[in-house]
């Protein structure tokens, strides 16, 4: 067991933060940092989540967490903090998309004095958020890893964050993680999810505590508030990481998107629809606006001719196009990988979908079919996706509403009046993935603090490029994801 720093020499009532799992494991990703109990931590005048529950430091110091306090009752509380030590050496820190500017970067300051004075250099930030310059500069090793909220990461990249992970932890007893999150705690599920299914392959038997905390973690804390792509994404992860999913490296052309049952946008029933289809997150389709009145059709076919060419991984964003506004709303939102794809006809139910989920708009008996070949040819037999006569299309794709992409600006850095930080770049893809998980291996992302070393034994340029592990036949890296906007 490692003795714990001395807490921060702060005025105010000392809190104690609790491990969300009640039993100290042990293992190289078990050591606790300050022994099986609580520990010591102050803030002057803040909320405070302690795994899921909110406390006023002046109020209730000393109140342990409430396990079962559901997570739709934690998010809708004006929290400004959740902070949670998921393993004793894995810390997820959330805050809400909504906090108060001010208030966050005091938190974010309180947050990075705390990390000093209990882990001292020992503790690494993964930022899986927007890039800002005020967190490279608060916290000395800083690896960027975001995407946009409410998305999922592209499959090498959460690749490279467990790699990371494994390689920080395995360096040193003392080393702790940290995920940093803004917005929705889907992200930090995805991450946890997916180191879980990573160590339960390269880890010790011994460290069976620590999955089960992810697990438990996981399932009582994000699964609720996660969306279906990223559950999706942890899935094709475990399975290319087990075996279980054979890679598929032939080329699919997509010919057809057909939505079965027709959503209810308008006043008088159905919708405007109009697909983006997007590969490493640059846009590579954007089809007609669809005019469907309502009640006139059980389903509509979106036809792509020639085939469109995807590899890798995918996102198709579908859009209701307002009649006589210049807004859109998103119907439903779908992330896949093609080297999971094995069947040339894919149906994405409602409970798959992104967005259209939790929509009472799509129809519970919605679904939407992708329709594949292995060639840009024309599919024959296909007459029978025809629409009817009540469908019209306009193919003025110039309307800047259209056109408008929602991922471009994700990678900029947020103007918050200090210095700029050089943006991450690309890397050489490696040729391997999935097939083999290893210890100890290189470390993938990107620092960015003032001064940072690589958290190996080398030091390194303070901005270290993405190198990706991905197969060359999975597709194109997403090294620089774009915007921060998911509308």
């Amino acid at each position: 067991v490692v003795s714990p720093l001395p807490p921060p020499h702060c005025p105010g009532a000392a809190l104690h933060v609790q491990p969300y799992k009640e039993a100290a494991s042990h293992g190289p990703h078990g050591a606790s940092p300050g022994g099986a109990g609580s520990m010591p931590l102050k803030l002057v005048g803040k909320v405070l989540f302690k795994g899921s529950t909110r406390v006023t430091p002046s109020v209730q110091p000393h109140l342990q967490p409430i396990r079962n306090m559901s997570v739709s009752r934690t998010m809708e509380d004006s929290c400004e903090l959740d902070l949670v030590y998921v393993t004793e050496r894995i810390i997820a820190v959330s805050f809400p998309s909504t906090a108060n500017e001010e208030n966050f970067r005091s938190n974010l300051r309180e947050v990075a004095q705390m990390l000093k004075s209990k882990h001292g250099g020992n503790y690494l930030l993964f930022n899986l958020s927007e890039r800002r310059p005020d967190i490279t500069k608060l916290h000395a090793k800083v690896l960027e890893f975001g995407w946009p909220d409410l998305h999922t990461p592209a499959l090498e990249k959460i690749c490279s964050i467990c790699k990371a992970m494994d390689t920080w932890l395995n360096a040193d007893p003392h080393n702790v993680v940290v995920l940093h999150n803004k917005g929705n705690r889907g992200r930090i599920g995805v991450v946890i999810a997916a180191y879980m299914h990573y160590s339960n392959i390269s880890a010790s038997a011994d460290q069976a505590l620590d999955r089960f905390a992810m697990k438990r973690f996981y399932e009582d804390k994000i699964v609720p508030i996660g969306q279906p792509s990223q559950r999706r994404y942890v899935h094709y992860f475990s399975g290319l990481l087990s075996g279980s999913i054979k890679m598929n490296n032939k080329p699919l052309f997509l010919h057809h998107v057909i939505m079965h049952g027709i959503p209810n946008f308008e006043s008088k029933g159905g919708c405007r629809p109009f697909l983006r289809i997007y590969q490493a997150m640059q846009p590579v389709y954007t089809s007609g606006i669809y005019n469907i009145p309502g009640d006139s059709q059980t389903s509509v076919c979106i036809t792509i001719e020639p085939g469109l060419l995807l590899k890798g991984d995918i996102l198709l964003k579908c859009y209701h196009k307002k009649f006589r506004s210049p807004a859109r709303d998103v119907i439903f939102r779908v992330q896949f990988h093609t080297c999971a794809i094995h069947d040339l006809g894919v149906v994405f139910g409602k409970e798959d979908l992104d967005d259209a989920f939790k929509d009472d708009r799509f129809p519970e008996y919605g679904k939407v079919e992708f329709v594949f070949s292995y060639g840009p040819e024309k599919i024959q037999g296909m007459e029978h996706l025809e629409n009817g006569p009540s469908v019209s299309v306009d193919y003025n794709t110039s309307d800047p509403l259209i056109r408008w992409d929602s991922y471009d600006n994700f990678s900029g850095h947020r103007d918050d009046g200090m210095e700029e930080v050089v943006g991450h770049t690309q890397g050489p893809l490696d040729g391997s993935l999935y097939a083999k998980v290893k210890k100890k291996d290189s470390l993938h992302g990107s620092t960015g603090a003032v001064n940072a070393t690589r958290p190996t034994l080398s030091a390194t340029p303070n901005h270290v490029e993405h190198t990706l592990s991905v197969s060359s036949d999975s597709g194109n890296s997403t090294a620089s994801t774009k915007t921060d906007k998911t509308d």
